[in-house]
């Protein structure tokens, strides 16, 4: 086993695939495109979703990149040893062309040639078979074949061996994990990859899609079989360098060293003060790379990812409280964050002030809250302990959001700390009117882009249409922000400084629908980006240079770089009607609407 950097394990691991026929594409934004299932990219697949259901990739059938990817299902977690929010992802695809066997054969080959680990140390698992599906027979004759004893091959159940989908639906299908045993002694007779104890640690996992999970929860043989495989970054280095956690690695210590030099204060707790400082640093590092992200379309705020972000720095800013940090910490650790990252994603020194602007007035929003808010949840505690109570009420946890700006999981986090719990249900009922948020939080939207229904389809055509629209009533500023389409209605974003009038409404749905009589045709073209803008094409969200992209051009009236998918004729969307018309976040509006064939 070798000793890598994060920078030098990219290369080596695009490098490797190149050298097997594989395009390096670039990573795709952390905010999904028209997916309404999910809050970010949660996976390197995830952008791929289209392709993974047959669509063809202008790059081919053999794909890898390094993609960005954020998780908060297990943000309470973070703060141990491993667990991360924000995290970038290694992967491999076969879009309908190899499968297990090649999967298989070059994640061996690139475990022990490439990085240095011995076949000794490497146990794997398998999908034992499930709710129908028969145990993976193929992927364990494989790792036979490469010497990989019985001994070191686990059938697990689902629950550890299924991949998928990202979202609510789409594709998935059996994996197999590999994992290095760190030589530590078994916690006990039923020890085994996956287990807890620390003696393995998992390093990839291998996909194999061969089913689409549908909407009422069927799993349906896909027309190809695809492979998609993970390996993270962070947890790859860190083992490979010997270090405990991540949070020594290089990508981490320059921003642990900052959080340490700010602070003037440490918990008698020293296992308290350690989380502290890991939480701020992982909080920290994912809200810089939210807030510049190329979309721009995430600012803290009451909804959906704008509230996830909100979460974050002020989850953050609690901790940081609790070590002495001074106020205006946030800007001196994103600078960290983007001096560390700037020559990976040049994006952040691109949007460093938008990044460090956002967060220290979310910072400052907070601070002045955070003292009244703490005082009043004090004098409740106290009240509830004096008489025995135990639970903090909905109608308290809603006025420290409402009034205080406290999100409920911070409450909660409180409540913990002083042996409450709180009414979550009271709280909810409080909050009826910002329903949206405990939808979008839970991730719980159907349809999708996953699913390539003719709705979808017609709702993505008719959000190029409404983008040009907007281009010619408000200007050429007008720039997609974010879209998020759903089967009753399509949701668009986009950069404005002020509400439209009714007059500007009015004009725009009246282009939309001017050309969707006109009934233009769409085609498609692949060409690099750099061709796709000669030809006049909008392209908000750039590829690598030179790498080969989708360009949708509907008749005379606009040519947009996208991934699709797409109607032929404009003419299939039946009519086009503008909702709402409202703010997003500041400097972005939000318009909603409908088209007439809605089935």
């Amino acid at each position: 086993m070798m000793k890598l950097t994060a920078d030098e394990l990219r290369t080596k691991y695009l490098k490797f695939f190149e050298s097997k026929g594989h395009a390096i594409i670039s990573g795709a934004s952390l905010i999904p495109e028209n997916d309404p299932t999910v809050l970010f990219t949660t996976a390197g697949m995830h952008p791929l979703v289209p392709y993974l259901l047959g669509e063809k990739h202008p790059a081919g059938t053999r794909l890898t990149d390094v993609q960005k990817c954020v998780r908060t299902g297990d943000i309470d977690a973070v703060g141990d040893s491993a667990h991360l929010t924000f995290f970038e992802m290694l992967g491999n695809w076969s879009l309908g062309d190899y499968f297990k066997k090649e999967a298989i054969s070059w994640s061996y080959e690139f475990l022990t040639k490439e990085l240095g680990f011995s076949p000794d140390q490497l146990n794997v698992t398998v999908f034992a078979g499930e709710d129908g599906i028969p145990r993976d027979d193929e992927a364990i004759a494989i790792w036979k074949s490469l010497g990989i004893p019985d001994e070191r091959i686990f059938p697990l159940p689902k629950e550890d061996n299924w991949w998928g989908p990202a979202g609510t639906t789409g594709p998935c299908g059996p994996d197999s994990e590999m994992f290095i045993d760190t030589g530590k002694p078994a916690c006990g007779p039923e020890c085994r990859p996956g287990c807890h104890c620390g003696k393995y640690i998992e390093i990839w996992n291998d996909v194999f899609m061969q089913y689409n999970k549908t909407a009422d929860g069927k799993y349906e043989p896909l027309k190809q079989h695809n492979v998609d495989t993970g390996m993270g970054v962070e947890r790859t280095i860190c083992m490979m360098n010997g270090y405990p956690t991540v949070y020594e690695t290089e990508l981490f210590a320059p921003i642990m060293a900052k959080i340490r030099e700010l602070s003037t204060a440490r918990p008698a707790d020293e296992e308290q003060a350690v989380r502290a400082e890991r939480i701020i640093a992982d909080h920290m590092r994912t809200a810089v790379f939210l807030l510049g992200d190329p979309r721009q379309s995430v600012k803290p705020g009451n909804i959906g990812a704008n509230y996830v972000l909100r979460r974050l720095i002020r989850r953050s800013v609690r901790y940081a409280k609790m070590l002495g940090i001074e106020p205006g910490y946030t800007a001196k650790i994103a600078e960290v964050v983007i001096a560390g990252y700037k020559h990976v994603y040049p994006e952040l020194e691109q949007f460093r002030e938008t990044v460090i602007g956002e967060l220290t007035q979310e910072e400052s929003r907070f601070e002045k809250t955070l003292a009244a808010g703490q005082k009043e949840f004090d004098k409740v505690a106290t009240a509830l302990k004096t008489h025995g109570q135990t639970q903090l009420s909905g109608r308290t946890a809603f006025k420290l959001y409402d009034t205080y700006g406290f999100p409920l999981e911070f409450t909660e986090e409180l409540a913990k700390e002083n042996g409450l719990d709180v009414d979550r249900a009271g709280y909810e009922a409080a909050f009826q009117k910002h329903q949206e948020l405990s939808k979008q939080s839970a991730g719980t939207f159907k349809g999708g882009l996953q699913d390539h229904s003719v709705i979808t389809t017609r709702l993505h055509t008719a959000t190029h249409l409404l983008h040009k629209a907007l281009k010619i009533v408000l200007g050429d500023h007008v720039a997609q922000k974010g879209s998020n389409i759903t089967p009753e209605r399509l949701r668009f974003d986009f950069s404005h400084p002020a509400k439209m009038t009714p007059e500007e409404v009015k004009r725009v749905e009246e282009i939309v629908n001017e050309q969707i009589q006109r009934d233009l045709p769409v085609t498609l073209e692949t060409m690099s980006l750099e061709e796709a803008r000669q030809a006049g094409a909008t392209a908000l969200f750039a590829s690598k240079y030179g790498e080969q992209v989708k360009v949708y051009t509907m008749g005379d009236f606009s040519k947009e770089v996208c991934g699709g998918p797409h109607v032929t004729h404009t003419g299939e969307l039946g009519g086009f009607k503008i909702l709402k018309e409202e703010s997003s976040s500041s400097g972005v509006r939000r318009i909603k609407a409908v088209i007439s064939n809605m089935q």
